[in-house]
């Protein structure tokens, strides 16, 4: 199962103790079926709010939101979570316990949990580590948890807000690598947001780069292909283009 988004024309306002805050002002999306989009921005410009509409976790002000063409407003178990927090697993359940928590509330059969959990911990590659504990798993495995987490009960849409932020540099890089073989073998739609240009150019078809006051500031096609290397000339002529749209 994969499906398209819409958001159209969305604007978000806030109450703050010092008075309305307009956190997105009129932003439009539209991202195919098993499309790979990353927002890009920095630090306050919105992207996790938008992340949030989509998830069902914040209601726009103004505009609308539409999944496979049918308007969205709440959570819904068409779309899985990623956060950047590595405190979102349960400390108290394994990796396969944490997979199997919303198969588990959803009263899935306990061997059909198994069956699936099984084949979500192969597909991140921890099988080996079905009964670990999130203190006995590093960060980076901890997040590849968290996403077979997402994905065990089969959304169309993966959600991911800088799921890879908090990571060393070169366990960021590899996860990053294996997302984009967990995508092309899920071909799920995923929204993902980041503040890292490289990271953008690497993962994403298309690349929305949003400016301060909760604006897009372009909405850019990544042609390259896959696998892509960082090093190329086409990767750092559009880390180029990227960046000019964020400094100017």
């Amino acid at each position: 199962m994969t499906q398209s988004v819409d958001v159209r024309h969305i604007r978000v306002e806030f109450d703050t103790p010092a008075g309305r805050v307009v956190a997105v002002r009129d932003v439009s999306i539209s991202v195919e079926p098993s499309e790979f989009l990353c927002i890009l921005g920095p630090s306050g410009c919105g992207k996790t709010t938008v992340l949030n509409c989509l998830a069902g976790f914040v209601t726009p002000t103004a505009g609308e939101i539409l999944v496979d063409g049918r308007p969205v407003s709440v959570r819904g178990f068409d779309r899985g979570v990623v956060f950047q927090d590595l405190n979102q697993l349960f400390p108290w359940r394994t990796a396969r316990g944490n997979i199997e928590y919303g198969l588990e509330v959803r009263k899935m059969p306990a061997a059909q949990r198994h069956a699936r959990s099984t084949e979500l911990l192969m597909l991140v590659n921890l099988e080996k580590f079905a009964d670990a504990y999130p203190h006995q798993l590093s960060g980076g495995m901890q997040q590849r948890v968290a996403i077979a987490r997402a994905l065990a009960y089969d959304p169309g849409i993966l959600l991911m807000d800088e799921p890879f932020a908090a990571l060393d540099a070169m366990t960021r890089d590899n996860l990053q690598r294996q997302l984009t073989e967990i995508w092309s073998a899920t071909k799920k739609t995923i929204v993902y947001v980041t503040h890292n240009v490289s990271e953008a150019v690497f993962l994403g078809d298309k690349i929305m780069v949003m400016g301060n006051q909760g604006t897009v500031k372009a909405n850019l096609r990544n042609d390259i292909l896959r696998p892509r290397d960082p090093l190329s000339s086409d990767f750092v002529e559009l880390q180029r283009e990227v960046l000019s749209h964020l400094t100017h």
